[in-house]
């Protein structure tokens, strides 16, 4: 071939080569081998990508070539971009996506910030950079200020929300159902309490957080039906519901709408309220529980409103009436992963939480529908008649508390309910006897109710906690003076809890369907297993040279500590030697435990080296393959 020929032949190659990466990257045809197929969207987001009117434009902003810019953020900014170029190709024309490098002191960096865009600096020291997002439908704009990879796992979840978001052009109808003050004191009863002198009662903090993404609408516990057009409904520690009411909550929760549901063995605010010296004098005790067992146990969900739950592990420490401290175990404070579920995206964030006597809740043996506990005790909890509680010290709770394994106090209920309402709508109660008023002759008879329904029409989503005093204050913020203002702290994830589940809730069943994936940065199962074997192997012998070794330097540190005049050691040839004895020992139990430790790195350093190998030789010996492959066939 002539040297003309070879060059045509090498640009065509090339040429070549470049379309073939084009190609590769116009078809849309994925294959996604991860265990949890994190690189694939989840069909609730193609749904909702297919309920898209009008084109959603998205500004990705990401400073690349920011100074010291970690490498986690670098590989997480590309893992952004495939994630986004697989929602514009599977909104099919209604998404565009603009990627931004906002360097510093550019127009671009002017309309991050002016977006609301936050710019992050590396720990490490350098300049701050930007990686954010902004989703804009005409004149609805949302944005994501801050990428983290610490959240990876719920980036198809936020996405999916953020474009869900921005064409939502009113707030979301969320209905309240509670007998508890959260609301605090409303306008009619404002004015009757500052004529009797009293402080009115301002709402807990939950309801602002909520006042944010919703319309709050109040529902009382005698109405015969549910507000129209609500979105969610929320339902605190339920007090004479109405059997209308209940069957209104059902047929809502079968028509695909989503419910809070808060009850509460003893609920704290109520306990405040009543009157131990009532009691005595023969009246009946306020009732401190909630429960609504009609619709709970036709949904499979099994709740005992008289018992309450100690966790020996979780206890808080609490002040008792001798100014001294104690652990009182009905009072959980729960920590850590153990205690969240990590998968679900209202709990995943989490670090702790408090409640306050509450219960637990558990899925009935033959119920089909799916129940997913979100918070759960340690094993070193059991359950306490509420009712032992009312005189009781926190010692003696403790006493009384029998572990029998975890507890869930919180839980995801999801499928296709069945109604507490078999027969459909409860009847009226009968009127008593009297005389028949002429109007009621004259009043039309009552249309017949429309067919109500048997079962879900889709998968419905209830979400259950046993307990209602971690909704207040005062047990999730504390309240400072801020330059004459009242500003709040909080201190456990009560809120965020709160927060992150109904509006978790309130999204449409296209964000409820979206589940939390892994993260594209996998751990070495294979090396930490290897590493419980060997620790496991050499563990005895190593523990046994450790005493060893801590005996001899015991040993060496007493006759070199036995001083005499002027501060020097006076030692005898025989405490000498047996210094010199001592020190040897020491040295070769130290050899002896370093042997041993590299005994544990053999087996993970030789895997280490094979893969190695393995990466390095790979590629070079497929593709000496290949062309010794290609040279023959040509030959031939």
């Amino acid at each position: 071939m002539k040297f003309g020929s070879k060059t045509v032949a090498i640009v065509l190659l090339l040429i070549g080569l470049v379309l073939v990466n084009y190609l590769a990257t116009s078809i849309p045809l994925r294959l996604d081998a991860t265990a949890e197929s994190i690189y694939t969207l989840s069909a609730g987001t193609k749904k909702m990508l297919g309920k898209i009117e009008e084109p959603v434009s998205i500004d990705l902003y990401f400073t690349k070539d920011a100074g010291s810019l970690p490498i986690a953020y670098k590989n997480y900014a590309v893992r952004v971009q495939e994630m986004l170029r697989q929602y514009v190709r599977a909104s099919r024309g209604k998404l565009t996506l603009n990627i931004v490098n906002p360097r510093a002191d550019t127009p671009e960096e002017e309309k991050a910030t002016a977006s609301g865009l936050q710019p992050q600096v590396a720990q490490q020291g350098g300049e701050p950079f930007f990686f954010g997002l902004i989703v804009t439908q005409a004149d609805q704009q949302k944005s994501i200020p801050a990428f983290a990879p610490q959240r990876e796992q719920f980036l198809e979840y936020d996405l999916s929300k953020l474009v869900y978001s921005v064409q939502q052009l009113d707030k979301r109808k969320l209905g309240l159902l509670t007998s508890l003050p959260l609301q605090g004191t409303n306008p009619q009863q404002m004015q009757m309490m500052m004529m009797m002198r009293q402080q009115p009662q301002p709402s807990q903090m939950i309801i602002g957080e909520l006042e944010q993404s919703f319309k709050i609408i109040t529902v009382e516990a005698t109405a015969t039906e549910l507000p129209a057009d609500l979105d969610a409904l929320l339902i605190a520690h339920p007090q004479n519901v109405s059997p209308k009411l209940q069957f209104a909550i059902d047929q809502f929760l079968l028509g695909g709408k989503p419910v809070f549901l808060a009850v509460d063995p003893s609920s704290q605010h109520f306990k405040r309220q009543s009157n131990p010296q009532q009691q005595m004098m023969g009246q009946s005790p306020q009732n401190v529980s909630s429960d609504l067992p009609t619709l709970l146990n036709a949904y499979g969900i099994q709740y005992d409103p008289q018992k309450v739950v100690g966790d020996l592990d979780n206890a808080t420490q609490v002040q008792t009436g001798g100014g001294g401290v104690a652990r009182y175990p009905i009072w959980l404070s729960l920590r850590g992963k153990e205690a969240f579920n990590q998968k679900s995206l209202p709990t995943a964030q989490l670090n702790s939480a408090m409640f306050i006597e509450s219960g637990s809740i558990a899925k009935k043996e033959g119920s089909t529908l799916t129940f997913t506990p979100l918070v759960e005790t340690s094993a070193q909890a059991g359950d306490i008649a509420s009712m032992m509680l009312q005189f009781a010290q926190p010692d003696d709770v403790a006493k009384q508390i029998i572990p029998s394994g975890k507890k869930t106090i919180a839980a995801l209920v999801t499928g296709k309910f069945k109604s507490a309402f078999p027969d459909g709508a409860p009847k009226d109660e009968p009127k008593p006897d009297g005389p028949t008023k002429k109007d009621d002759a004259q009043k039309e008879a009552p249309k017949p109710a429309a067919d109500s329904l048997k079962e879900s029409k889709t998968n419905s989503t209830l979400f259950v906690i046993a307990d209602t005093d971690w909704l207040f204050d005062d047990y999730s913020v504390r309240k400072i003076n801020f330059f004459g203002q009242t500003a709040a702290e909080p201190f456990n994830d009560n809120l965020a809890f709160a927060a992150n589940t109904v509006e978790f809730l309130g999204g449409s069943q296209d964000l409820i369907s979206i589940r939390g994936k892994g993260s594209s940065v996998r751990e070495f199962n294979v090396v930490r297993q290897m590493e419980a074997s060997a620790q496991k192997q050499y563990q005895s012998k190593l523990a046994e040279l450790d005493g060893q070794l801590a005996d001899v330097q015991k040993k060496l540190s007493e006759l070199q500590g036995k001083k005499g005049e002027g501060n020097r050691l006076v030692a005898t040839p025989e405490m000498a030697k047996a210094i010199e004895s001592f020190q040897k020992e020491q040295a070769k139990f130290r050899g002896q435990r370093r042997e041993i430790r590299l005994k544990l790195r053999e087996d993970i350093d030789r895997l280490e080296n094979r893969l190695l190998v393995i990466n390095l030789l790979a590629t070079p010996l497929l593709v000496g393959v290949f062309g010794v492959w290609f040279y023959r066939n040509r030959k031939k």
